[in-house]
C-alpha cells in the first residue's frame, strides 16, 4: 500500500511537459493522473486550505473523455489531460465564482468562462476546482470569511501569501500541474515567493481578462507552476485572442517555450537590493545576492543599480483603495456586515479622496512607468528580492502590526510593477534557516514576457526547484 501511495504522489509531481509525452505514449493516462492529484488532494489539502470547491466527478469524467482522445491520437489542443485549477475570482461555467466572499450569492448564472478558462478548456485541460482568495482578491494573505486560512506548506504555521495563495500552494504540494492566478499588485509573485513555487505577472493586456477586474489596470491574470516550461506552455494557451477584453495586446504566435534554453549570456542586468529604500530581512538578503552570482557566472553583465524612483505606496494605494471602495459600494449594508473588516476599512479610506488626489495618482503613475522605460534603455532585466521577508503567521494581514498598516507595507517589491503593466515573475531562490522559501523577481521592460521567462528558465536550470512531498507543522 506504501508503494502505491508513492507512485500516486509521483504522478502528482510530473511537469504537464512530461505528462503530454507519456499521454502520447500510452505510459501514462489522464485517467490516471486525475485520480493521482485527487488522490493527493484528499490526503494534503485538510492540512493547509488551498481548495474552495473541488470537482471531482466532472473531473474524472473529462479525463476518461481525454483518455479517449489520446488512445485515437486525436488529442485536443495543447493541454489536453492536463489537470488544472482556477483561483475563485476567475469565472468558470457551470461553477459558482464567489471570490472568497459571504456577500457573493451561491445562485449565480453558471454560463460564463473567463478567457483564460475558456481557452484551456478548448486546449482540454482538466478543471479540478477552485483555489481559495482572500475576499475579492484585496490582500496578500489568503483567508476570508467563506473559506478561513489557507496555509503554507513549508509551514502550515505560516501564511502562503495571497490573493492567490490556495494556487500557490496546491501547486507545491502535487495537487494539479497548472494554476490560473490573478495579480493585482502582487497576488502571484507574493504567494509563489512564499511557497517557492514559479509564479509570472505578464504584461498588462498579454493575457485577456474578462470581466474586468475591480482594481481596473493594476490586475493581470497569470500561470502559477513549479517549472518555467509548464507557465511557458501555458502562456501559449492563455495569450490566445478574446475580443471581450478591450485592453487586449494584439495576438503573438510566437511559442513561449521557444528560446528558452537561450539563456542569459551577455544580456545587461540591473539589480536593486533595495529599490533605494526598502528594509530587507538580512536572510532573503543573502540568498537573492547569492542567486544574483548565478547570473553572473551564467555569463550576464549584473550591476547594482537602483532604477530611480521613490517609494510609490500612495500612488498604488490611491488605485487599489478607490477600486475597493467602488466594489464594496455595490453590496448593501447587510451584505458589507459579512465581509473582511479590512476591505471595509480601505473602502472607506478611499471615501476621503478627491477628483485630484486620484487624478494626481495617475500623474504620477506615468512617471513610474517613464523612469522604468528609461532603466530599460539601459539594462534589459531589474533583478530584486519578490519580497523582504519570509512568510509570517497564518491569518495575519500583516508581518508588523506596530509599523504596517495594510498589506501593501511587506510587499514593496511587487506593486510598483502593477502600476507600470511590466512582466515580472518570481523564481524560489534557496530556504530561509527556518525552512522557509525565498524569491527572486524578474522584471522586464513591457511585452518582454518571453525575455523574463527565458532568464527565470536559465536560473531554473542552474539552481533547480525544490517542492515539498507533505505539509509541515512544527
Amino acid at each position: 500500500m506504501s508503494n502505491m501511495m508513492e507512485k500516486s504522489a509521483d504522478l502528482c509531481y510530473i511537469s504537464a511537459i512530461e505528462l503530454l509525452d507519456l499521454y502520447d505514449l500510452k505510459t501514462v493516462s489522464p485517467v490516471d493522473v486525475t485520480k493521482a492529484v485527487f488522490d493527493r488532494i484528499h490526503v494534503v489539502n485538510e492540512e493547509v486550505n488551498a481548495f474552495s470547491l473541488l470537482t471531482e466527478e466532472t473531473a474524472m469524467q473529462a479525463a476518461r473523455e481525454s483518455e479517449a482522445r489520446w488512445s485515437k491520437g486525436e488529442a485536443r489542443g495543447i493541454l489536453d489531460g492536463i489537470p488544472v485549477s482556477v483561483k475563485d475570482i476567475v469565472l468558470s461555467k457551470d461553477w459558482p465564482t464567489q471570490r472568497g466572499s459571504k456577500a457573493s450569492p451561491t445562485d449565480q448564472p453558471h454560463t460564463v468562462d473567463a478567457p483564460c478558462v475558456a481557452r484551456m478548456r478548448e486546449h482540454g485541460a482538466i478543471f479540478l476546482g477552485r483555489t481559495a482568495t482572500p475576499e475579492f482578491g484585496w490582500k496578500g494573505v489568503t483567508d476570508s470569511p467563506l473559506t478561513g486560512i489557507t496555509r503554507n506548506p513549508w509551514d502550515t504555521t505560516k501564511t502562503p501569501g495571497g490573493s492567490s495563495g490556495g494556487a500557490a500552494t496546491a501547486a507545491a504540494l502535487g495537487m494539479g500541474v497548472l494554476h490560473i492566478g490573478s495579480d493585482g499588485g502582487g497576488s502571484v509573485r507574493i504567494p509563489s515567493g512564499f511557497t517557492g513555487t514559479f509564479g509570472l505577472k505578464p504584461s498588462f493586456g498579454r493575457v485577456p481578462m474578462y470581466p474586468a477586474s475591480p482594481f481596473a489596470s493594476l490586475s493581470h491574470i497569470g500561470p502559477m507552476t513549479r517549472t518555467v516550461e509548464d507557465a511557458a506552455l501555458m502562456m501559449n494557451a492563455l495569450i490566445e485572442p478574446d475580443t471581450r477584453d478591450w485592453f487586449s495586446l494584439p495576438y503573438d504566435p510566437r511559442d513561449y517555450r521557444a528560446g528558452l534554453e537561450l539563456g542569459v549570456r551577455h544580456l545587461r542586468i540591473g539589480y536593486s537590493a533595495n529599490l533605494g529604500y526598502v528594509d530587507v530581512d538580512p536572510e532573503i538578503a543573502q540568498l537573492v545576492a547569492d542567486a544574483i552570482k548565478v547570473f553572473e557566472d551564467l555569463g550576464a553583465y549584473v550591476e547594482a543599480i537602483d532604477p530611480g524612483f521613490e517609494k510609490p505606496l500612495d500612488c498604488f494605494n490611491k488605485h487599489w483603495y478607490t477600486g475597493a471602495y467602488r466594489l464594496v459600494e455595490t453590496f448593501s449594508d447587510e451584505q458589507k456586515a459579512l465581509m473582511d473588516p479590512g476591505l471595509i476599512e480601505i473602502a472607506k479610506e478611499a471615501k476621503d479622496y478627491s477628483m485630484d488626489d486620484y487624478l494626481d495618482a495617475g500623474v504620477q503613475r506615468q512617471a513610474l512607468g517613464q523612469t522604468m522605460n528609461a532603466f530599460h534603455n539601459t539594462y534589459e532585466l531589474l533583478l530584486t528580492p519578490t519580497l523582504p521577508i519570509p512568510a509570517f503567521t497564518a491569518g495575519e494581514e500583516l508581518s508588523d502590526p506596530e509599523s504596517q498598516d495594510h498589506w501593501p507595507d511587506w510587499t514593496p517589491f511587487s506593486y510598483p510593477f502593477n502600476l507600470t503593466g511590466q512582466p515580472a515573475c518570481s523564481v524560489p531562490c534557496g530556504f530561509t534557516k527556518a525552512g522557509l522559501p525565498a524569491g527572486l523577481q524578474i522584471v522586464g521592460p513591457m511585452h518582454s514576457d518571453l525575455l523574463v521567462m527565458r532568464a527565470a528558465a536559465a536560473y531554473e536550470a542552474a539552481q533547480p526547484f525544490i517542492m515539498p512531498k507533505h505539509p509541515h507543522t512544527p
